[in-house]
């Protein structure tokens, strides 16, 4: 639905609510309630009728033409750009980045602010280095740098391959999938026609940045690489990034792909970056560490500082520390050594300290201990499903699929069997009240066994992408049963409000911004809008109901309908969204101590301390050794969905 149409149906439906509520309360003009009702009703199917895409598309059942992909993949450059310009900034990534220069095979040699003319002479490049050593960074830098100025063509979206299993899944399904579930106005039928993300990534008019190929287990990396290849062939771009000996290991070359290999970086390099990140005094600390990598370029200490990360993490360590304590052999005898503690004291240094929160613009001082030990919890869980990427919709898994199952199904069941039979109880009919509450406690719980089968959304075809005819289909359909039990006039307001609700529902799940970034915070914003709007609006109904069949002067039960049709707009409203499997699974794990209650917060704050980092619509640890070392293991973590 284009924005204009979804303003309009939104502002319809207030304005629908309103006037029902006027006609039912305000009697002194000698208005009849069921005429009004009823002019009202299908004054607003003739107004959703006015704004119905599926009436006013011809081709709209079809699939996406050449003009909704050209507007599909210009928007998409827009979100792009500004999510990953956004990210480089949060990362600390400005004009003073550390320059990372490497060599291609053939000698010929190159740095970070020449990597998108590099690419645009190749279109398919493989980035290698060591852990630390900015292969992410590079990919960045790449896409922001080819959507800068980006005039058709192409678009760049980066992908871990953390995310990827090689024997499930084809890589371009993958990929489509992936389009969907960070940018999921793709779905905009209206705006870019069926099928739009399918057919940007079959037409190539979007290509991977591969990030990770090392976290494919090695015993898949060769299959990977392979389909990669017959997927992507060597006149299409590509982006891979692996840590060399992997990448060597699989033993299957990225046809046409110029393959470079990251430096690390010398002692005169380390001194200028922690140099212009200090101050005076600091600066002064860092000398006999200068002197050291001076005396000997190739110990230790310099192998361990010769990473993009390392000398970031040591910068973060000791802003107010004092760094010569790395010169001690006996506590730091190796390379290892070193980044474990530098990993270490920079994620205890984020949390518990006041000043450290404030600078970081953090909600809170969170406390050190629990803070290690979520975060823990959370390296643990994506080391044993072998994943970089912490998507938000993702964290049920964490719980176990049966038992979150059966959690969401008890609480949707208890809620919406409480509402019907606390309904009934005062509704005339208090015999029933306990018989109807069970079976439709049991009827909402067997709805929520079957909604917590984890689906990907197909778009809705033929007459059910109809705004006004589903609306008009099950506003009768319960009317009528309302209607038969309580009269014309409730029957009427329950039809309207379902309505109403069913258009709200509809509008707000059709996202028109694909030129929004993407981000955790937004994707879970949509899904909350659509529960708590679907709820007000079914108290709304049931409250005005209430009114019409006892009377608007007893406030108790227009309150109890209020109270009522709150609980089952709720029930109704969350079956299918991802956010209240989310939130089951959330609330489980913060009862057990396993994450906070606030947990969106605590990751957003991670975030912007630094232990975190953003892409697109999930978070990652800061790099792989942050996760590995938080979750007890310096191994490669295994792939997996």
């Amino acid at each position: 639905m284009s924005r204009y149409r979804q303003r309009a149906v939104l502002v319809g439906c207030v304005l629908a609510a309103l006037l029902a509520a006027a006609g039912l309360f305000v009697t002194d003009y000698g208005i009849e309630p069921d005429l009004w009702l009823s002019g009202l009703a299908l004054g607003f199917l003739a107004f959703l009728a006015a704004f119905d895409p599926w009436l006013h598309r011809r081709r709209a059942a079809g699939l996406a033409t050449d003009d909704n992909l050209d507007a599909a993949t210009r928007a998409l450059a827009v979100a792009l750009h500004t999510q990953w310009t956004e990210e480089c900034r949060a990362r600390g990534l400005g004009e003073d980045v550390l320059d990372l220069h490497w060599s291609s095979l053939n000698g010929r040699p190159g740095h970070s602010d020449a990597v998108v003319g590099a690419f645009r002479r190749q279109h398919r490049m493989v980035f290698l280095g060591e852990a630390g050593a900015g292969k992410s960074t590079i990919a960045m830098l790449l896409t922001i740098g080819l959507l800068d100025h980006h005039e058709g063509g192409p678009v760049p979206f980066p992908l871990s391959l953390s995310t990827w299993d090689p024997e499930a899944e084809d890589v371009r399904t993958w990929m489509t999938r992936r389009l969907y579930e960070e940018h999921p106005a793709l779905r905009n039928t209206e705006l870019y026609g069926s099928y739009a993300g399918d057919l940007l990534v079959e037409q190539r008019r979007v290509f991977p940045v591969l990030d990770g190929l090392d976290r494919i287990p090695a015993g898949k990396r060769a299959e990977a690489l392979a389909r990669i290849n017959r997927a992507f062939p060597a006149a299409t771009p590509l982006v891979v990034t692996s840590r060399g000996d992997e990448f060597d290991e699989a033993g299957v070359p990225v046809a046409g792909a110029d393959v470079v290999r990251l430096h690390p970086l010398d002692h005169e390099e380390i001194a200028g970056y922690l140099r212009s990140h200090s101050d005076p005094v600091t600066a002064a600390r860092w000398e006999p560490i200068f002197l050291h990598l001076r005396a000997e370029p190739d110990g230790r200490l310099a192998d361990a500082l010769s990473t993009p990360l390392a000398v970031w993490l040591a910068g973060v360590v000791y802003a107010d520390g004092e760094p010569s304590e790395l010169l001690d052999r006996s506590r730091f005898p190796d390379r290892r050594a070193i980044e474990d503690h530098l990993v270490d004291a920079m994620v205890a240094g984020a949390f518990g300290d006041r000043g450290v929160a404030h600078q970081a613009r953090a909600s809170q001082v969170w406390p050190r201990d629990k803070a290690v030990r979520w975060l823990t919890f959370l390296a643990e869980e994506m080391r044993a499903r072998g994943i970089t990427d912490l998507a938000w919709w993702e964290l049920r898994r964490s719980v176990g699929r049966r038992w979150l199952a059966l959690l969401g199904a008890v609480v949707l069941g208890s809620i919406g069997g409480f509402g019907v039979g606390w309904l009934m109880a005062y509704a005339g009919t208090p015999r029933l009240a306990p018989v109807t509450g069970l079976v439709a406690g049991l009827a909402v719980a067997v709805a929520a066994l079957n909604a917590s089968r984890s689906r990907e959304p197909k778009p809705q075809l033929g007459v059910w992408r109809s705004l006004v005819v589903v609306s008009g289909v099950l506003g009768t359909a319960v009317g009528l049963v309302f209607g038969a039990l309580y009269g014309l006039s409730a029957g009427l307001v329950v039809g309207l409000g379902l309505a109403v609700a069913v258009a709200l529902r509809f509008a707000l799940g059709s996202s028109a911004e694909l030129t929004h970034p993407t981000g955790p915070k937004w994707t879970m914003a949509r899904d909350r809008i659509a529960v708590w709007t679907g709820s007000l609006v079914l108290a709304v109904v049931f409250g005005a109901a209430a009114g019409l069949v006892f009377g608007p002067k007893q406030s108790g039960m227009v309150g109890l309908g209020l109270a009522c049709g709150l609980m089952l707009g709720f029930t109704l409203s969350v079956l299918h969204l991802r956010w209240w499997w989310f939130t089951v699974a959330r609330v489980w794990l913060a009862v057990r101590g396993k994450l906070p209650w606030e947990l969106m917060v605590f990751l957003d704050d991670a975030r912007r301390l630094g232990v975190l980092r953003q892409a697109g619509a999930c978070y990652q640890f800061r790099h792989a050794l942050v996760q590995e070392r938080l979750a007890g293991a310096r191994t490669p973590v295994r792939s997996g969905a």
